[in-house]
């Protein structure tokens, strides 16, 4: 079985037992707290290596989570560890976001600007993805600022990528002169 398939069928574990015991969005910050405690190459390097002992990967994550998140995502990872999964805990992560978002009809939409994007632009965005992708869907909405892009911005959604960078109209332009 592929590294996907287990992390999607261990973060719907986690996602059906989160809603069965009503802890949804308890569990749901508790992902988002170990995503982020995963831009530490520590934890990663910890989590992945096949030398350090399970005991040992288990007390450090109780040691670093224990109190901050919930009993029920403590013991998920506490049978992840017990069952060998420690190294796929960074998958499960962000595939428990997906089925989250899935299951509760959220759109996640990731607009990188040039520079800060005014309220009114902002609402354009919105409207136009919302005519795209259905009212039905609620939209989260992420915002980078890339000053590399020189001006315009980029839309990423439902994979997807609408790319109305400056940077990008001059790498094609750029690319059209050196063919000719």
């Amino acid at each position: 079985m592929s590294v996907s398939q287990v992390a999607s069928r261990y973060a719907k574990s986690l996602l059906d037992l989160a809603v069965e015991q009503g802890k949804t969005e308890i569990v749901k910050a508790d992902m988002a707290n170990f995503h982020e405690a995963l831009k530490s190459r520590e934890l990663v390097l910890l989590l992945k290596s096949p030398i350090i002992y399970p005991d040992k990967k288990l007390a450090c994550l109780k040691a670093i989570f224990e109190g901050k998140i919930d009993a029920l995502t403590l013991a998920f990872f506490n049978l992840s560890v017990k069952k060998g999964r420690e190294s796929l805990l960074i998958d499960i992560a962000d595939e428990f976001n997906i089925q989250y978002n899935t299951k509760f009809n959220i759109a996640l939409v990731k607009v990188t600007s040039a520079t800060a994007l005014d309220a009114s632009t902002t609402e354009i965005i919105l409207n136009k993805v919302k005519s795209m992708i259905g009212d039905n869907k609620t939209i989260q909405l992420e915002t980078k600022i890339n000053p590399a892009l020189i001006g315009g911005f980029i839309i990423e959604f439902n994979g997807n990528l609408y790319d109305s960078s400056v940077a990008y109209q001059m790498n094609k332009l750029k690319h059209s002169f050196s063919n000719n």
